[in-house]
């Protein structure tokens, strides 16, 4: 490709457009390097600081990633684990799987979750919105990070009231077979529907941190609210790595 200074875009838009359509192509596969700064040079017949900015901008949307001393590479690909309208089936509720665990496991992909904290809490102003209680009551929170293939790829935190988890397994590591939501129903409180808020947008420092984020690679923020035929008994807060998940949901036309 040579450049086409009659084009509106910039000589480092063009290049980064050339380069990230070989790698979409797979002409660049996950994990090859890029052509050196020299080659690029010589290959578009720019300057050096023009290479760099067509690099910056693949850097930013979280395609290519730099190894010092060594150079520009495809970032690896993760493995993609679906989250979708079937993410919750009861039979999956039975395996005493979680359903991220179901799926990643369906897949041939190794999973586990490591639990960062169990503890009561004054309840946030957005759950207890959700929970339709005053403000700042205690509630009690797990706080969760997944793994998947030793990467981690969410962070999770599930609020309760505490009089319906108290003197149950929930408020310890091991929830049980069934998890969380087998202990609620142990209590009478049986699962009827469930409420998704997804947004998209790019991780706090401290989630880029924990999710071991590279530059441009954006999160799914996922509020869910889990109900009986009465109330909510669950506010779920989940931070997903955007690289890792594909949101998926089919329902029944209206009618």
């Amino acid at each position: 490709m040579t450049i086409d200074y009659t084009d509106p875009r910039s000589p480092s838009q063009q290049i980064a457009d050339d380069l990230r359509e070989q790698i979409n192509a797979g002409r660049f596969a996950a994990g090859d390097p890029l052509p050196s700064e020299r080659t690029l040079v010589d290959r578009y017949g720019t300057a050096p600081q023009t290479t760099r900015q067509a690099i910056a901008v693949l850097k930013s949307e979280g395609l290519v990633v730099g190894r010092p001393g060594r150079g520009i590479f495809v970032r690896e690909r993760l493995p993609i684990v679906r989250v979708g309208s079937d993410h919750r089936a009861q039979w999956r509720k039975r395996t005493g799987q979680s359903p991220m665990q179901a799926e990643a496991e369906a897949n041939g992909l190794s999973w586990y979750q490591e639990v960062l904290a169990l503890e009561t809490v004054p309840a946030p102003d957005w759950v207890a919105d959700r929970f339709e209680i005053e403000h700042g009551k205690e509630v009690f929170v797990r706080r969760r990070r997944t793994w998947i293939e030793d990467v981690p790829t969410q962070l999770a935190d599930s609020y309760y009231l505490l009089a319906d988890v108290e003197g149950t397994r929930i408020m310890s590591e091991d929830t049980g077979p069934g998890g969380s939501y087998a202990q609620l129903e142990e209590r009478g409180l049986t699962l009827a529907r469930f409420r998704e808020e997804i947004g998209i947008r790019m991780p706090t420092p401290n989630e880029t941190r924990q999710l071991r984020l590279g530059p441009g690679i954006p999160v799914a923020e996922m509020w869910r609210v889990a109900f009986t035929d009465e109330r909510p008994i669950e506010v779920f807060r989940s931070v997903l790595a955007g690289n890792s998940h594909v949101f998926v949901y089919e329902f029944d036309a209206p009618m």
